[in-house]
């Protein structure tokens, strides 16, 4: 390891492993969007991204606004931007779905397709509406410090947060799907959409929360996003593959691939990314995932999940 002696590799590890963590919390919010999208609906979003982007945008005009009107409330205004991303990024998935989506189910090749051009539209209306250039949100201070559990290792107080939101959020989405009306509704219809029909239940709209409810946790991806990195028109295409990857390497309909999908991705793309460059190392990424698959082509939990 060259120059580096034990304690300083152990050091980069942690570190890098827990910039790993922040990687996967973006990850796992990402694919529970696909899960429900792609796993659940069979839709080829391709757009998933711009939904990202959309709440990054939300979160970072929000906090400009703030900062300007309202500097006495930047230390509280994370908790207003947050649902308020979510808010934007769910209404315009419903309307996704209503005005274009409906219009292509069970029809996945077009979908991808048509999702695709989509994505390339929301790039526009942002370089247009908004800027090409890299925008930051103003975070509280509380949110810029940093956690040192040794005099070697330092973990960013903001990725903490990020981690115990995802958690928190994760299970809220488990109890909604498996407790709730809507969310038992929402499985009955991606389950068998006929027999949820007979018994009187509104497919139609019950598709177009779904989709909108999707895109609404890509929203809050992308406002815990700008925790992390400016936000672009662009920003969200760095994400969308690799969420695909963390969906299909976990196997589709399964939460817990999903999550242990994700934390193999985002910990050993960063621990690789700091040992050499960026683009060797997502090819080293890319190589050991296509080996796995190979090996398990359903995903590593399609067994356990499909019957």
């Amino acid at each position: 390891m060259g120059d580096y002696t034990i304690q300083e590799i152990y050091s980069v590890v942690v570190m890098q492993s827990f910039s790993g963590l922040s990687l996967l919390c973006i990850f796992v919010l990402m694919g529970l969007g696909l899960y429900i999208i792609f796993g659940q609906m069979g839709v080829i979003n391709m757009a998933h991204a711009e939904f990202l982007v959309m709440g990054s945008y939300t979160m970072c005009l929000f906090s400009k606004f703030i900062s300007a009107n309202f500097p006495w409330m930047m230390n509280y205004y994370i908790i207003l931007a947050v649902p308020l991303s979510f808010a934007v990024a769910f209404g315009v998935g419903y309307l996704v779905e209503w005005l274009l989506i409906s219009r292509l189910y069970k029809r996945a090749l077009d979908t991808l397709l048509a999702t695709w051009g989509l994505s390339l539209i929301f790039q526009q209306c942002f370089r247009s509406f908004i800027g090409a250039r890299e925008i930051s949100a103003d975070l509280p201070d509380w949110l810029m410090g940093t956690w040192m559990p040794t005099d070697s290792i330092f973990i960013p107080v903001n990725g903490l947060v990020l981690l115990a939101l995802t958690i928190a959020i994760t299970v809220g989405l488990v109890l909604f799907m498996t407790k709730s009306r809507l969310g038992l509704r929402m499985r009955a219809t991606t389950q068998n959409r006929e027999m949820s029909n007979a018994l009187g239940v509104n497919t139609k709209m019950t598709d177009r929360l779904t989709f909108a409810l999707a895109c609404g946790i890509s929203g809050i991806a992308g406002a815990f996003f700008t925790t992390m990195a400016s936000t672009s028109p662009t920003a969200g295409t760095n994400y969308i593959v690799d969420s695909f990857l963390v969906l299909v390497l976990g196997g589709l309909g399964s939460l817990l691939g999903l999550f242990i999908s994700a934390a193999f991705l985002g910990i050993l793309s960063s621990v690789l990314e700091f040992f050499m460059s960026g683009s060797l190392a997502k090819v080293w990424l890319y190589l050991i995932i296509f080996v796995v698959l190979m090996k398990f082509t359903r995903g590593l939990f399609s067994a356990r999940i499909r019957t």
